[in-house]
C-alpha cells in the first residue's frame, strides 16, 4: 500500500489505498517512516497519494484501537523534517487528519485545486501530534492554526495557498511534472552543495 520509486536519486513515495481513501494504517505509518529513515541518500523526496485524495488520515479502525495516539506519526514527521535533501507534497487530493504531520514536514506543498485541507481532531475526541500544531503555526500563523486545528474548519486549495500552507496550486495533469521540476536542480547538484543550502534554509 506504499509504493517506492527511486530514479537516480529522486525518490517518489505514493499512498497506494485510494479504496480507502488512502487511510493510514499502523503498518503503512511504519514502512512510511522506515523509508523516510532510508532516505538521507535520496537527493530529493517527493510524496504522493493514488487516486482523488490524499490520505483520509488513520484508517478509523486503527485509530479506535490505539492508531491515533501512536509515536509512529511523530517518528514518520519527524524523519521526514530531518532529510538534507528537498522534500515535496504533491498532494493529489484532501488532505485530513494525522496526515497532515507528514505533509507539513515537506520543504515544499503543491496540490491540485480540488483539495481541501482540515484536522477534525476535536471532534474525533484526539490530541493532534506534538509537532503539528507548531508546524502549521510555522508557516501561516497561530490564529489561522487555531481555525483549523481548534474550529475544525475545512479550508480549500485556494484558502491554503492564501494562507501559505500551500506554494502553488496546479492541475491534476501537471501535478506531477511540477513536482518533478521542482527538485529538478537539487537532483542535478552535487549532494554537498544541496545539503549546503537546505542547512542554511533551516
Amino acid at each position: 500500500m506504499i509504493d517506492l520509486v527511486k530514479e537516480d536519486g529522486l525518490w517518489i513515495v505514493t499512498l497506494n489505498r485510494p479504496d480507502k481513501a488512502n487511510s493510514l494504517t499502523g503498518a503503512m505509518l511504519a514502512e512510511l517512516a522506515g523509508i523516510a529513515e532510508a532516505a538521507v541518500d535520496a537527493k530529493a523526496l517527493i510524496l504522493t497519494g493514488a487516486g482523488s485524495v490524499f490520505s483520509a488520515g488513520a484508517d478509523l479502525d486503527e485509530a479506535r484501537a490505539g492508531l491515533a495516539t501512536s509515536d509512529l506519526w511523530e517518528r514518520l514527521s519527524n524523519a521526514i523534517a530531518a532529510l538534507p535533501c528537498l522534500t515535496v507534497a504533491a498532494l493529489n487530493g484532501t488532505l485530513a487528519g494525522g496526515a497532515n504531520g507528514m505533509v507539513l514536514a515537506c520543504d515544499l506543498r503543491i496540490a491540485v485545486p480540488a483539495a481541501k485541507f482540515f484536522y477534525p481532531v476535536m471532534k474525533l475526541g484526539f490530541l493532534p501530534q506534538p509537532s503539528d500544531p507548531k508546524r502549521m503555526a510555522a508557516l501561516i500563523g497561530p490564529s489561522r492554526t487555531k481555525l483549523i486545528f481548534m474550529a475544525g474548519q475545512k479550508i480549500t486549495a485556494q484558502e491554503a495557498y492564501g494562507f501559505g500552507l500551500v506554494d502553488r496550486i496546479v492541475e491534476p495533469d501537471a501535478l506531477m511534472p511540477t513536482a518533478r521540476e521542482l527538485v529538478a536542480d537539487s537532483v542535478a547538484a552535487r549532494p554537498k552543495i544541496a545539503v549546503g543550502i537546505a542547512e542554511m534554509c533551516r
